[in-house]
């Protein structure tokens, strides 16, 4: 069925609905941020570094713009998608122009305006949620015949932000995504035969990714060259669309000892001896060795295994608080798409919290050697300015679909 918007849905402040919040995702929220500011500090404090007082400012930042759009009614982002969508493709191809993009790390993720740094692919984000949300509701859904239209359409909409996403590279964002879209194809009832097709595609880029990363091997070893210091000999041979770093990281989890210890593999040896550590209640806060010594590097510690200081200084105890905060936000994601009316409620509150679940359980996964190492961050505890407001104006979202979900007529 398509929906029907009432005419009254471009008044997006509604003063009816005022009052009417869902407190237990923002307390959760304020949890995890006060933990992320808490060990951002700690990771740093043998640098004497200052991120932390950055992140509270992005924080505060961050919490404006959540309330900005819980207080928007969340059909409004339906008419503006398109737009939306177009403003956030803008960036992400001027981040690739010569002299423009600033490197780092060997990608070109940021726009650097000095005070801050902008990366183009936390608000892409938000705009393939958006759009790809409008296109299913705007849509019919059902048959596979009826579904063609509305999947081309996705394939040109996701596919293009995660061609360019990609070549920056960037694919830690890339990675998240997929199963975002998918989720939200999931919930608007396509046909099964789609996510059969899926799953079998899936398989075949697993088995030739698989195959490609041992083709690597072998090419590397036979040639005699060294994977950290020959980085790049393997590329042009190869038609898969991945770096060598990020053959490494694979090769890194499956076969360490292929790995030099104190190149790729370093980091998440690290991490693992960090969680290991910190036994039942942790060495206690800015006590951890790991990260005060440098063993855990320092350029990483308060980002991507900001999870690891935690585990380290906290112990299991304050690894399962972590993952109880997230538990509150994940499961109230889904509560509350349960409560939405319409079918645009429902995709938004499943697609945002899906996303929130990928970055989860990946970066946790990551630092105890579940998955290789990809550099996904934690929301709200990881350092980083335009992670915290993506990730702001995802939850504001939600918010907004409790809000006003029963002013759908």
């Amino acid at each position: 069925m398509r929906l029907t918007l009432p005419l009254s849905y471009l008044n997006v402040f509604k003063t009816t609905t005022r009052g009417r919040w869902d407190r237990l995702t923002p307390v959760a929220l304020l949890g995890l941020s006060l933990y992320g500011v808490f060990f951002i500090y700690s990771a740093q404090l043998s640098v004497q570094g200052s991120n932390w007082t950055t992140q509270i400012v992005w924080l505060l930042a961050g919490a404006v713009v959540y309330v900005a759009v819980s207080l928007i009614d969340y059909r409004f982002w339906l008419s503006v998608a398109h737009w939306f969508y177009l403003a956030a493709m803008l960036p992400l191809i001027v981040v690739l122009l010569p002299g423009i993009g600033s490197e780092r790390f060997g990608a070109t993720r940021w726009l650097d305006f000095g005070f801050f740094a902008f990366q183009p692919s936390e608000t892409a984000k938000v705009a393939v949620l958006l759009i790809t949300a409008s296109l299913l509701v705007r849509s019919q859904i059902g048959t596979v015949r009826q579904s063609l239209g509305v999947l081309g359409k996705l394939a040109l909409a996701v596919g293009v932000p995660l061609l360019l996403i990609l070549l920056q590279p960037d694919l830690k964002s890339a990675i998240v995504l997929p199963p975002m879209v998918f989720s939200m194809l999931y919930v608007s009832k396509l046909s099964s035969r789609f996510f059969a097709g899926a799953l079998g595609a899936f398989l075949f880029v697993v088995a030739v990714v698989s195959w490609d990363t041992w083709r690597y091997a072998n090419f590397m070893e036979s040639n005699g060259y060294s994977y950290i210091k020959d980085r790049g000999k393997y590329e042009p041979y190869s038609f898969v669309p991945l770096h060598d770093y990020q053959r490494d990281r694979i090769i890194s989890f499956v076969a360490p000892d292929k790995i030099d210890p104190m190149g790729i593999g370093w980091n998440q040896r690290q991490s693992l001896i960090s969680v290991g550590s910190g036994g039942l209640a942790g060495k206690g806060w800015t006590e951890g060795s790991q990260a005060q010594l440098g063993y855990l590097p320092r350029s990483v510690a308060h980002n991507d295994f900001i999870f690891s200081v935690i585990a380290e200084e906290k112990g299991f105890l304050g690894s399962i608080m972590v993952l109880g905060l997230f538990g509150i936000v994940l499961f109230n994601g889904i509560r509350i798409a349960g409560l939405a009316r319409d079918r645009l409620g429902v995709v938004i509150a499943i697609g945002v919290t899906v996303l929130f679940a990928v970055h989860v359980f990946v970066n946790i996964a990551m630092t105890i050697g579940l998955v290789p190492i990809t550099g996904i961050p934690l929301p709200f505890i990881s350092y980083g300015g335009s992670f915290v407001l993506s990730c702001c104006m995802l939850q504001g979202l939600v918010q907004s679909v409790y809000r006003f979900r029963k002013d759908f007529t």
